[in-house]
């Protein structure tokens, strides 16, 4: 192959990632089905760390999380051609890692610990978390900040593991009531009321280290 070959192959993968990522969700899940494998690769990119995250935060295993990911991906692959495009390839993504972390913690004997990395004064319907690490803080701040992050996650991991779900979607991973409900499988009366019973059993033992 040509110098002038291999330059415009090089540069014709270049444009092909970079197109890809361009796309939203749903074009890319349509790449994909049309036949462009690399479409996979790039949806694997973007929910890969996420999906992540949100396992290892469920079931406070990160090797078994990493295990549980790449099975949520084997079954992205086998079955998007009967996924409804007329919804959020997202939520259904994590639908899949949902009911995999589900089905892992029903298999153990005892509960996991939950890396929860967030915590915030109140928790109103249209709040976001705020980060326990500030490059700004003082030493003090930040041993204070360090010490609040073990409480949360000792307090996280004692909630009933429905309503750690449904707080760890909302409060870490920032998804909307409708998504909840949908990707847990519950009406919006019961996601919501167990994220508030999740909300008070968390602001009764965090608040008196709160300032």
């Amino acid at each position: 192959m040509g110098q002038t070959a291999r330059k415009q192959l090089v540069m014709g993968g270049i444009s092909t990632k970079e197109r890809l990522h361009a796309m939203d969700d749903s074009a890319v899940v349509s790449a994909f089905l049309g036949g462009d494998e690399r479409a996979f690769t790039e949806l694997v990119e973007r929910y890969q760390t996420r999906l992540l995250n949100f396992i290892y935060r469920t079931i406070g295993d990160r090797e078994k999380a990493e295990d549980l990911v790449q099975e949520v991906f084997i079954r992205v692959y086998r079955h998007l051609h009967r996924f409804d495009r007329s919804k959020k390839f997202s939520t259904w993504a994590y639908t899949i890692a949902s009911n995999l972390a589900k089905n892992e913690l029903r298999n153990r004997s005892r509960n996991p610990l939950v890396l929860f990395q967030t915590v915030q004064k109140s928790y109103q319907d249209d709040d976001r978390p705020v980060e326990f690490e500030d490059p700004t803080s003082r030493p003090d701040d930040m041993y204070h900040q360090r010490h609040l992050q073990q409480i949360v996650e000792e307090t996280v991991s004692k909630l009933p593991e429905h309503h750690r779900r449904v707080f760890v979607l909302r409060e870490l991973e920032g998804k909307s009531y409708e998504e909840i409900a949908e990707i847990t499988d519950c009406n919006l009366g019961t996601v919501k009321s167990r994220l508030n019973r999740a909300r008070n059993s968390f602001a009764e033992i965090i608040a008196p280290f709160v300032d």
